[in-house]
């Protein structure tokens, strides 16, 4: 079974209740996971926006502390 946020109720939804037409993310292998979407989505963006800067300032990716 799939898992579902749904941006716009903040509830976790399955592929059998999942809204049509709405914002959703995922899917995700657990409840859990789902759950956590929005703190796992600003986790990596924050993550994400610091490489940026890294880079941004003449600096360079390293694959070793890069996670995908």
């Amino acid at each position: 079974m799939r898992y579902w946020f749904n941006v716009d109720t903040g509830r976790v939804e399955t592929d059998e209740t999942r809204s049509r037409g709405a914002t959703v993310m995922g899917p995700y292998e657990t409840e859990e996971a789902a759950t956590h979407a929005l703190e796992t989505a600003r986790s990596k963006t924050e993550e994400w926006d610091a490489e940026d800067r890294k880079w941004a300032a003449g600096g360079t990716w390293d694959d070793e502390d890069h996670e995908d």
